[in-house]
């Protein structure tokens, strides 16, 4: 089925990491006109091998405002950048330098990029907006309270205004979340080169196994796509292979 993409203009942030950079490849596929963002990573962002690439610290409000000057008139954007903190920290020792910068490097980076492109939409009357969350901000994730709270709002809040917003200025502008669980990325390479983690976390899954980057960005894809989701706005699809909240294997 036809995407309706080819030609379409579509920002992806955080397309130098693994999620980010398969769904800049994914959107190429469907032949639409990309815009890569990277902060720091260069050449992992040519790599891509698709698109405008355009450097921005998408915590800094200024740099936001240049990368959407500099990516011109668009139709899509995928809010694909975030960070997860490794180390395992419970909430009575988290500091609050780190809760800050969690939910600024999350929650914050994300807010300023949908205002970026929703600014657009009210020129234009148009647009699909794909946030990235995660299964932490639908299940909560132990040591990592920093993390979940701000995916869960991303989630939660955010995707639900949105939803509403966006049809004040575009009539069938749309916006839509996706939730990856664990997905083999760079950001993920070290934990997921555990054998025992990895049989540990999927015991919860019915499918038994991490994502790769590709089964997000093609959810990415599908929700962005007027043809094939138009009658779809505000909605989470949750990409872990049926993750529970319990144990469905034994071993």
């Amino acid at each position: 089925m036809d995407s309706g993409l080819s030609g379409k203009r579509v920002l992806v942030t955080g397309a130098s990491g693994g999620i980010g950079a398969e769904c800049a490849r994914a959107f190429a596929a469907e032949g639409a006109d990309l815009v890569v963002h990277y902060r720091h990573g260069r050449e992992r962002a040519e790599a891509v091998g698709v698109g405008q690439l355009v450097q921005a610290d998408l915590t800094r409000e200024d740099e936001v405002e240049r990368m959407f000057a500099e990516a011109g008139n668009l139709d899509v954007c995928a809010a694909v950048a975030g960070v997860w903190p490794r180390e395992d920290v419970p909430v009575w020792e988290l500091p609050l330098s780190r809760w800050e910068d969690t939910l600024r490097a999350n929650l914050t980076i994300t807010f300023l990029t949908a205002r970026g492109f929703l600014r657009q939409v009210q020129r234009s009357g148009h647009g699909s907006l794909v946030l990235v969350g995660s299964t932490a901000g639908l299940v909560g994730e132990a040591g990592h309270s920093d993390y979940a709270a701000a995916k869960s709002a991303i989630l939660g809040g955010l995707l639900l205004s949105l939803k509403n917003e966006i049809v004040r200025i575009a009539p069938l502008g749309r916006v839509n979340a996706v939730a990856p669980g664990w997905t083999a990325s760079p950001m993920t390479r070290a934990e997921l080169d555990d054998p025992e983690l990895v049989q540990r976390v999927t015991r919860t899954m019915p499918l038994r196994k991490v994502a790769r980057p590709e089964d997000v960005a093609r959810q990415v894809v599908v929700l962005a796509s007027d043809e094939l989701s138009g009658h779809v706005t505000g909605q989470v699809v949750t990409v872990a292979g049926g993750m529970e909240g319990r144990v469905l294997h034994s071993d």
